[in-house]
């Protein structure tokens, strides 16, 4: 009973750094309808810069801001250099700018680094607490645990409750209606590349300190996961990209504690394809209006 507590409670923590990854993909995909296959290198390149603040200065907290500011500058210089170029009324274009983009950027960062693993401490102690006597959260999962519900509720008041939330929604699905109504339709889409570029950088910082380390691929599987999350949810869904990510955290960490590391990019699959079939466009995938 005590591990599949621990188990449990530190995959919500994983879980959550999953779903901000995969918010940032629907934030993406609601500004701009596309799907950013670059997410996870800009993210990392972001981190690589947080890496090189923290070693110079000893502040953490200097590093996650470099880490946010880094993603935003990324996602302006992709959006305005690559993605306002790229012709289309399908996502398609984009998507494979994006991909060549991925190649890209993971080649300069092994030029420039090398493929070794740089390991990056946690800033907080990765001892679990015990309430009751019963292992629980570390001090990291913890605080990743804050950070990603602070974040996820930002983000939430920010789209929901707020003139710029609701001109970047309305933006992304009818454009046209909206330059009519006098909103910055190219502005609103630079924001939202800012947004879902800062998000997966924080999502990235707080996941490489409990892996091997830091190096171009760090990354990869995070956003093999949060795709998965934002498919299962919909891709429109912000609410499902929060439980998404939780859900497939807490199956990780079950199957790796109980199985093996090996059986769990299986078990996310298995979910994948299940959901798929059931709801071919995600469980809180938005009904279309009739048309006819």
């Amino acid at each position: 009973m005590d591990r599949l507590v621990l188990l449990v409670s530190t995959g919500v923590a994983r879980g959550l750094v999953i779903a901000l990854f995969a918010l940032s993909l629907v934030i993406i995909w609601r500004a701009a309808r596309i799907v950013n296959f670059a997410q996870a290198a800009m993210a990392v390149m972001a981190v690589y810069v947080a890496f090189a603040i923290e070693a110079a200065t000893g502040s953490y907290l200097l590093a996650l801001l470099a880490a946010l500011v880094t993603g935003a500058l990324l996602g302006v210089a992709v959006e305005r250099g690559l993605m306002r170029h790229v012709a289309g009324r399908t996502p398609m274009p984009g998507m494979i700018v994006a991909i060549g983009l991925v190649m890209v950027l993971q080649s300069l960062l092994g030029i420039l680094f090398g493929a070794k693993h740089r390991p990056m401490t946690p800033v907080l102690s990765e001892s679990p607490l015990y309430v009751g006597g019963v292992p629980v959260l570390s001090r990291y999962d913890l605080f990743v645990l804050v950070v990603a519900l602070v974040v996820v509720v930002g983000l939430g008041l920010l789209f929901n409750r707020s003139t710029l939330g609701l001109q970047l929604r309305a933006s992304a699905v009818a454009p046209e209606v909206s330059r009519l109504l006098g909103v910055r339709v190219p502005r609103m889409v630079t924001i939202g590349w800012m947004l879902s570029s800062a998000v997966a950088a924080l999502a990235v910082l707080l996941l490489v300190p409990t892996e091997l380390g830091l190096n171009a691929h760090s990354g990869d599987v995070l956003f093999v996961h949060a795709f998965t999350v934002a498919v299962l949810g919909g891709l429109d869904s912000p609410a499902g990209a929060l439980l998404g990510g939780v859900v497939v955290g807490v199956l990780v960490s079950l199957v790796t504690g109980y199985a093996s590391a090996g059986l769990a990019p299986l078990a996310v699959l298995a979910l994948l394809t299940t959901v798929l079939l059931v709801r071919p466009g995600g469980i809180f995938a938005a009904k279309e209006a009739r048309t006819a």
